[in-house]
Order: structure tokens, then sequence, then C-alpha cells
């Protein structure tokens, strides 16, 4: 660091190199931040396991939970979390002054299952995207709901007639269209001015589990589904289906807009863009490529521009298998060097951090300390407990967010990743910023001073007994 700001100081390096340096190494210094709780108000006990098939007996301890039942979605400008049990709790994240301390969070307000909400398990949050005094959330029992911010009332509530699993709504455009992947094969648009269910695109033939609108073009929208296609479409057509992405296409033959003798956009029928259920769908923020994640354990990355596959290969150590949406993000371009973004990837129980490009990874962001294997709540019941991802959320230095992808508050990336567990935690990971010498050694553990006292008297014995030696020349 001190070299970058000797460069930068002597011009060496322009302030926009210097900017994506810096804004590169604190995204790959990215670590837990154990320090940071959420407390949702519920109570009972957590079973702790230290080590995966550890031989010790599990541990008793009174548990912290945002979401006792486990946490299914979280949103951000202001942070929005909602349960497994249908529950959605809002919380103050400007209450912590400096993420280093620890501090437990509280919700400022919370919704119980029940009428005045959801009444099964939530499936996936946002916020309007042109202002933050409202979000949105999909559960299972069917709805789509508006919500004030300020007060956590509902502003309005639509019914689709089929499970959700994901909606998402265009980060540019004028009309307020909510794109909707259901159980059903056809993808539901929600306009919330008219509060009416304007249009089905199908073309799917199985449940869809991922949309993404495009943030270049107000009116493209892609989505995934349980058939192994993403499909993208441009809503002004009644014609369905533009293009589908191929696997097996490196070219884009199959989504350039040609038309065939019959006047109809050139697709092929059986193209597909994995080889399992797609259930994740993100775009680069310029709109130029389309990120996809299957249960074939496969990540993909499409020229947005042609529909070709890049062939970017992420390597075996992808785990996907859950049926509902993956929500991934990839950093904003401008913020790393061209070409360079980076994806995170919920990945189970980890995220990782991959070259978006090239597919190497960069970085593992793992929870510490021991594992919760259940939760005994007050009334005495039990339950098993997961810590699998279900949600990823990007708080900026500025308190901008940015969830599935969207970029909502401009480049500036020093700040923190939220991340939602079924095992009840919202969790933070923060930059590793660089301190003064004795700084660090403060956050040592005991274990790290012991070691280095001892080599510090090994040093001072083996200096004294040189010292106290007469030493001659001849």
């Amino acid at each position: 660091m001190n070299q970058l700001l000797f460069e930068r100081s002597t011009g060496n390096l322009g302030p926009n190199v210097f900017a994506r340096l810096q804004t590169t190494r604190l995204l790959s210094s990215l670590q837990a931040a154990p320090q940071l709780r959420f407390d949702g108000g519920e109570r009972g006990t957590a079973i702790q396991q230290d080590e995966a098939g550890s031989s010790e007996a599990p541990t008793l301890k009174r548990g912290i939970w945002a979401h006792q039942a486990g946490v299914n979605a979280i949103a951000i400008e202001r942070l929005v979390s909602g349960g497994s049990d249908a529950s959605v709790k809002l919380w103050d994240l400007e209450s912590c002054g400096n993420p280093s301390t620890s501090h437990v969070y509280q919700p400022l307000a919370s919704v119980k299952r029940g009428d005045r909400g959801h009444k099964y398990g939530i499936t996936h949050m946002s916020f309007y995207p042109f202002d933050a005094a409202a979000f949105l959330s999909t559960s299972y029992d069917q709805t789509l709901k508006l919500w004030s911010t300020e007060t956590l009332s509902i502003s309005g509530s639509f019914t689709l007639g089929s499970k959700i699993y994901t909606h998402s709504m265009s980060p540019i455009a004028d009309h307020l269209l909510v794109a909707c992947g259901t159980q059903h094969p056809t993808v539901r648009l929600v306009d919330l001015r008219s509060g009416a269910n304007v249009q089905s695109l199908a073309g799917h033939t199985n449940a869809v589990l991922a949309t993404a609108w495009s943030p270049r073009h107000e009116y493209i929208l892609a989505s995934g589904s349980v058939d192994g296609t993403v499909r993208i479409w441009d809503i002004r057509r009644a014609g369905g289906t533009i293009g589908m992405l191929d696997k097996e296409d490196s070219l884009g033959l199959h989504y350039n807009g040609l038309l065939g003798t019959d006047g109809r956009p050139r697709t092929r029928l059986a193209a597909k863009a994995h080889s399992g259920p797609v259930n994740g769908l993100a775009w680069t923020d310029d709109g130029n490529f389309l990120i996809s994640g299957g249960h074939d354990r496969r990540i993909r990355v499409w020229d947005a521009a042609t529909g070709a596959n890049t062939l970017a290969s992420f390597g075996p150590s992808i785990k996907n298998w859950q049926l509902g949406s993956v929500t991934m993000f990839t950093s904003p371009t401008g913020v790393t060097h061209p070409r360079k973004e980076l994806l995170f990837w919920p990945n189970e129980t980890e995220i990782l951090v991959f070259d978006l490009h090239e597919g190497r990874l960069v970085t593992k962001l793992r929870n510490t300390g021991p594992a919760v294997a259940g939760v005994r709540s007050a009334n005495g019941s039990e339950r098993t407990a997961q810590n699998r991802i279900t949600a990823l959320a990007w708080r900026g230095a500025g308190g901008g967010g940015m969830s599935s992808g969207v970029a909502m508050g401009g480049s500036n990336m020093a700040g923190a990743i939220f991340s939602a567990h079924l095992d009840g935690q919202i969790r933070a990971w923060i930059p590793r910023l660089e301190g003064p010498e004795d700084e660090d050694e403060a956050e040592e553990t005991s274990e790290t001073k012991e070691d280095k006292l001892k080599k510090r008297k090994a040093l001072d014995d083996a200096f004294n007994s040189l010292m106290g030696k007469q030493v001659t020349f001849s």
C-alpha cells in the first residue's frame, strides 16, 4: 500500500489506476466479521459441533439468530430480511459506527407470519430500483407483495396462482413491470401501476427459477428454467422468445436477431444453456455479459451482443442443487481493470470469488468458529440446522446496495457483503484494512503472541550469552 501511495504521489500512477488497484486489493481481502451479529429477539439454544466428524459431544450455548427458523432472503439499501417462517425484519446498518468492533444489530421493526404479511416462507426480496422507501417480496404462498420500508406495511399484494421462486425489476426502465419466475412454465409480468398481471411470456416447458432484466435495454429480459434453457425476451414483441442460449455455441448463431425464411427469429429449439435446471442469472452492470448457473455444476458467461458462450471455465468446485433462485453478482465495471471483473458465487456453505472472464478462483470466504448443528427453541422443539447460503447482498461504503447482480449504489466498493443462511444467521464479510503494527498485534490470537514471546526470549538469550563473553582480537 505504501508503494502504491508513493507511485501515486510521484505521478507514476494515475488516479483511476490507483483506485482500481486499491479496490481490487480490498475485494480480494474480504474476510468473515464474526464481531457483527444480528439478533432478531428469538430465544433458544444453539447445538454446536466443533468440527465435522469430531467425536466430541455437541455443546449447548445460548443462541442469537436473525430468524431462528432460517433466513431465506435479504436485500440491501437498508437491510431487510425474510425468514423460512414468513417473517420480515428491517435492520439499521448505520447503528454500527465501526465494523471492526463488536456490535449486535437489533431489528427496527418486524412482521410475523399472518394476515399482515406472507403466510409461507419467503423466496426472494429486492428494493424498488429508484427509491429505497419501497421493497418487494415473493413467497411460497403464491403472492408478490410491495412494502413500505418506513412503516413495514404492505402497499400492494398480487396473487399469481403458483409458487413464486424469484422476481426482478429493471434498474433503468420507465415501466414498472416485475418479472416473476413461478412454478408455472410462463414468465409472469406484473404491472405495479395498474396492479394487473399484464403479460405471460410462454416458451419454457417447466418452472422458471431465475429472471434478470438487462441493465442496458429496458425491454430485454432473461429467464432460466428447470428445462435447462435460458431465453431472451423483448417484452414488446407478441411473438415470444427472441433468442435461446446454447452451451454448444461459441459463435452466437442462435441469438443474433436474424430472421429466417418464415420471418421469425432464428433459434434452435434444442438449444440448452445447461444440462440441468437453470437457477441463477445475473448481468454485468454494463450489460455486455450475462452469467448463468445451473444444477449441472457449471457457471457460464455469455456475450450479450451475440449470445455466444465465452467458454470461461470455473472448475469442478461449483456446488448448486437448490430448487430456488441463486443470488450471485459481479463487481461493477470500472472498479477493476478492464475484463477483470469479479464474480461472487454462493457455494452452499462458502462464498467463492472468481475472475469472471478467466474462471480463476481468487479467494474463498468461509465462516469461522464452530458450526451450528441444530436449534432448540424456547418452547423445547428442536430442528437440525444447515449453514447453506440462501442469498447474497453487497453494501458499498456510501450505503448503496447490490443484490442479484444489479448495482444500486454506484462504484464505491470499499464496503461489505452480507449473506443469509439457513441456520438463522445473517453474516457479514468486510475487507481487511491495513493498520499500524501495534493494531495488528492487538488482533493476534494468544497463541500467536506466545510464539512471538518465545522467539524474542530465545533471541535475547542468544544476544546476552554472546555479549557476556570476552572477545579478543589477535
